[in-house]
Order: C-alpha cells, then sequence, then structure tokens
C-alpha cells in the first residue's frame, strides 16, 4: 500500500498523476485526537525551533504554495491564507482543497498550531494558495483549474518570495522548465521534492524538481537516515524530514492522518527553512538564501562534492539564525550552478537580468539569464553510495505521504512522446 501512495496513480488525459497524502494505507487511519498532531512533528525539537523563533518566525515572507488548493479554515491556517493575492487567471478553486495535500504543506510551513493543529516551522509567514490539476481534482472541475506551468508562472509575477512545489512528474516537461526559469528570472526561490521513486536506476527524480534553478529536496527519517523512498541522483540539493507525518488524507479536514511519508512534506520543511533565514535577511536574493541554506547544511563529505542521495546535506536555518554577521556570498551568483569543464557550459550569469525583480521589492532577485536550460544536470558529479545525513539535531523538514506527479500535458502526449521524453531526462541527468 504504501509503495501505491509514493508511486503516484495515472489519471485522466491532461491531468495529472499524484502520490498524495491522500488513502496513505495501513498505519494512516484518522485519529480524532488532534493534539496528537504537534507530539508527531519529532523534527521541531531536534532543529531547535523553539530557539530559532526567538530570531524569526518568517514573517513578512510569502510562500506560493502550488498545490490542490488550501482551505484557509483549519484551525492553524486561520489568518494564514493570503486568498486575495492569487491572480484571476489562476485564482479558480485555490481554497478548496480536493485532496488534503495542499492544506497539509500550507500548515508544515506557515501553520499556528491553534487548537492542537499542525505547527508549521515558519508560523510567521503567510501563504499565497495555489490550485492545480492532480489526482483526484473533480472531473466537472479540471478545465477550470490551472495546470503547474500556468501557476508557477503566475506566481513569478506576484511578490510571493518562495514558491513551493510538493508535487513532481517523471519526464521532462518544457512547459514547467520554461515556467520555473521565468520564475528564476523574476527573483523567486523555488524548491520541490524530488520524488518518491528511490528504487529506480537513477532515481526517477522528475520534473519540477530536476529544472533548472530548483532547489530539489529528499526525504530523512527520525534517525537521520535518507528514506529509502527517495528519488535519487544528480538534482538532490539538500535533505529534511520526511517519514512519520501527521497530515490530511481526505478533503473533510475533520482530522489528521498519521504515519506519511514523502518528498512533500520534506519540501515544506525547506521552504519554511528558507522563510526563517529570508525573514531574519529581507534585503537578501534568492541566491543568497539557497547559499545559506547548502553552507550550513548538515553532512560528513566535502561541500563541493555534493551526493545523489544527500546533495549538500540536511537543511539547519539554525545555523544562519545564530550568526548574525554571516556572510551569504555574491547576489547574483546562482550557487547551484557550475562550469561543466567537459560540455563547456556556463549556467549562470553574474549579473541580474533587466527583468529581475529588486531585493528590495520582492527580497529576492535571481539571474538565469543566458542559462542553457540544463540547469543542474550539468552541476557537477554527485557520489554514490549510502547515505546518512548527521544528527537531526540542527536539521529539519516534513512529509506528506507523497510527492503530487504530473503528467506531460494530455495523456495522448504522454503515449506518443513518452519514451523520447524520458530519454531526454536520462541524459540530461548523467554525470
Amino acid at each position: 500500500m504504501k509503495s501505491a501512495t509514493r508511486r503516484g496513480l495515472p489519471v485522466r488525459a491532461g491531468s495529472v498523476i499524484a502520490s498524495a497524502l491522500v488513502a496513505a494505507g495501513v498505519g494512516v487511519a484518522p485519529s480524532a485526537a488532534a493534539a496528537d498532531a504537534q507530539s508527531e512533528q519529532w523534527y521541531l525539537e531536534p532543529m531547535q525551533a523553539e530557539t530559532m523563533w526567538k530570531a524569526s518566525t518568517g514573517k513578512g515572507i510569502k510562500v506560493a504554495v502550488i498545490d490542490t488548493g488550501v482551505n484557509p479554515s483549519t484551525p492553524s491556517l486561520r489568518g494564514q491564507v493570503l486568498a486575495d493575492e492569487v491572480p484571476k487567471q489562476v485564482a479558480y478553486g485555490a481554497t478548496k482543497d480536493y485532496q488534503g495535500h495542499g492544506t497539509s504543506m500550507a500548515e508544515l510551513i506557515a501553520g499556528t498550531g491553534a487548537e492542537g493543529g499542525l505547527q508549521g516551522l515558519a508560523p510567521g509567514a503567510k501563504i499565497v494558495p495555489y490550485r492545480i490539476v492532480l489526482t483526484g481534482v473533480p472531473e466537472a472541475e479540471e478545465k477550470k483549474t490551472a495546470e503547474p506551468a500556468e501557476a508557477i508562472k503566475a506566481a513569478a509575477d506576484t511578490d510571493a518570495q518562495i514558491i513551493n512545489m510538493s508535487f513532481g512528474g517523471p519526464y521532462y516537461d518544457p512547459a514547467i522548465e520554461e515556467a520555473v526559469t521565468y520564475a528564476a528570472s523574476k527573483g523567486k526561490l523555488l524548491i520541490a521534492g524530488v520524488g518518491n521513486e528511490g528504487g529506480g536506476d537513477e532515481g526517477d527524480i522528475g520534473y519540477p524538481a530536476a529544472a533548472p534553478y530548483v532547489v530539489g529536496v529528499s526525504s530523512m527519517d527520525r534517525d537521520a537516515n535518507i528514506s529509502k523512498f527517495s528519488s535519487r541522483g544528480n538534482y538532490v540539493d539538500l535533505v529534511a524530514p520526511g517519514e512519520d507525518m501527521p497530515g490530511y488524507c481526505r478533503p473533510s479536514f475533520e482530522s489528521y492522518c498519521h504515519g506519511l511519508e514523502g518528498t512533500s512534506a520534506s519540501a515544506a520543511i525547506a521552504s519554511a527553512s528558507a522563510a526563517l533565514i529570508w525573514s531574519a535577511h529581507p534585503d537578501w536574493t534568492a541566491n543568497q538564501v539557497t547559499r545559506a541554506l547548502i553552507d550550513t547544511a548538515s553532512r560528513k563529505w566535502p561541500k563541493n562534492d555534493p551526493t545523489q542521495y544527500a546533495g549538500y546535506g540536511t537543511v539547519r536555518p539554525r545555523v544562519v539564525l545564530e550568526n548574525p554577521n554571516y556572510d551569504a556570498g555574491p547576489a547574483y551568483s546562482d550557487p547551484l550552478a557550475k562550469w561543466n569543464k567537459e560540455k563547456g557550459k556556463k549556467l549562470v550569469t553574474e549579473v541580474p537580468p533587466a527583468s529581475a525583480a529588486s531585493p528590495s521589492a520582492t527580497g529576492s532577485s535571481q539571474a538565469p539569464e543566458g542559462s542553457s536550460g540544463a540547469g543542474k544536470a550539468a552541476a557537477g558529479s554527485k557520489a554514490e553510495g549510502t547515505e546518512k545525513t548527521e544528527n537531526v539535531a540542527a536539521e529539519s523538514s516534513t512529509d506528506d505521504n507523497s510527492t503530487l506527479w504530473i503528467a506531460l500535458g494530455a495523456a495522448a502526449a504522454v503515449v506518443v512522446l513518452g519514451g523520447g521524453a524520458f530519454v531526454v531526462l536520462r541524459s540530461r541527468r548523467a554525470t
């Protein structure tokens, strides 16, 4: 049953393949005691959340949650959701979560913990909800609901600084790559779960995690071991908690389910970590926030030798917050892009494009100008081998029972082009 929830469910043409918090299976039955949810958020104590909140709660940071929609009426999200800030062209159903997945991600990021609800890692941040076509969307509403690329582009034109994408698809998707590149040019920090296909030859990391300028997040358990289900490959950048998590597994929102797992929550925890850092340093750019996450990540290997399982290590926002003089490096240099000497491609510019938002306006200004689109595929070799991150004592992450899976446009296109697209994605991962 767990395998099914990780791998996702094929759906109608034009929609998405999702492995969501929905019906997680054995051991995921709802519980009437909401208070139990916080007791299951095992990562808050080792991450020293209470200490971090004395320095930053994420106040002033807006996180666009592109998902199944977000219910703003749960006790933990009352007053936390900025539904009026969703662009009209993609606003349909933004506050009507048809699965519970998006609401869970929002609570993990910015929940207040009211009435025993989930305690967000960045409770001072605000959520801007987006609803996209994923498994479970009502058939009658599918055509009215935005596609992933549409939502990403729309979010890029707002003042939300972080875009959380706890969904993914197994094929190279040019529309999503174009959308995230556009969002990066607007200074947004894009974060996505790498997927739950750990058994594949290359981990089956899909889009948007494999797209340029997206921070791909893997999952770990409470013992600091990389989750067996986590996808692996050259697109893993960071690790965050993703097992034994509470969350909504049905759209009734009457109670939480338990024991959920997946990289969706890991992405949410990473987004919350970024919000804490950015709130404390509002003049930083997305590049600088990303660099801070990378430089301070917990790892037992050289910083410049990211692995296919854990990337640069486990997120530790506390390390940045406890050092008011932390140097985040150059504002307009993408820390995830490198020279690939063999292919001769430079994947980043040091100068912000004219279209980039001002740091004072959005708190971010990334510069993907001149990118070949190969993004992190050429970001250097990541060593094979089993990984075990350092003690979670300074790490974080949550997870839901899934990373929602999206398809490439119409199902017919996947049938015709799927093989070729998969080959393209594999070649882009090659080291």
